[in-house]
This record gives C-alpha cells, sequence and structure tokens, in this order.
C-alpha cells in the first residue's frame, strides 16, 4: 500500500482556490413590483449581493429602471420562469442545466 497522505484540514482551500474569502454577499429576495425603488436594487448590487425578484406584473416596465446600469456595469440579469436573478459584477449565473 503506498504511504498517501490526506490533510483535511487544508482540504477547502485547494478544492476551491477561487472563492475570495472576505466575500460577503448575500442572496435578497424580494417582489418586483414597483414598490421598491430601482436605487435601492441598485444598492443591493452594489453591496455585492444576489437579487432573486418574483415578478408581479409586466418584467420590462418594472425592471426598465434599472436593467441598463446592471448590464453597463457588469452585472447579469436572468428571467426564469416567473423570477428576475440579478447578480452582481464578477458573479456568473450557470444555466447549464436549464
Amino acid at each position: 500500500m503506498s504511504d498517501f497522505e490526506l490533510d483535511l484540514r487544508s482540504a477547502e482551500e485547494h478544492l476551491s482556490p477561487e472563492l475570495d474569502s472576505d466575500f460577503e454577499g448575500r442572496v435578497v429576495l424580494g417582489v418586483l413590483d414597483g414598490e421598491t425603488g430601482d436605487e435601492e436594487w441598485l444598492g443591493e448590487l452594489e453591496a455585492g449581493n444576489v437579487l432573486v425578484l418574483a415578478v408581479d406584473g409586466d418584467l420590462d416596465d418594472l425592471a426598465g429602471g434599472f436593467a441598463g446600469p446592471v448590464k453597463d456595469a457588469g452585472g447579469t440579469l436572468m428571467h426564469f420562469r416567473s423570477f428576475l436573478v440579478v447578480t452582481p459584477p464578477g458573479v456568473d449565473v450557470d444555466t447549464d442545466r436549464l
């Protein structure tokens, strides 16, 4: 048998070196219905948060005020079923399983 050593204490840093240990973002759940202003949604994204918004109304009208700035900044908007997923720059939406 070989002398293979496995150090589980340091396994995480080897498995996910691309993760930033200073990442403090969160996932914010909300309703996109016109009640919350565009600046508030943009503020969440600027803080590094991901938005998962249930769309209650016409998506183009409701997201029109912040969609352009999100795209211009390098963020992502993805309409999935009745939700709008909005990510800040550097956070990708993986659609490979759809």
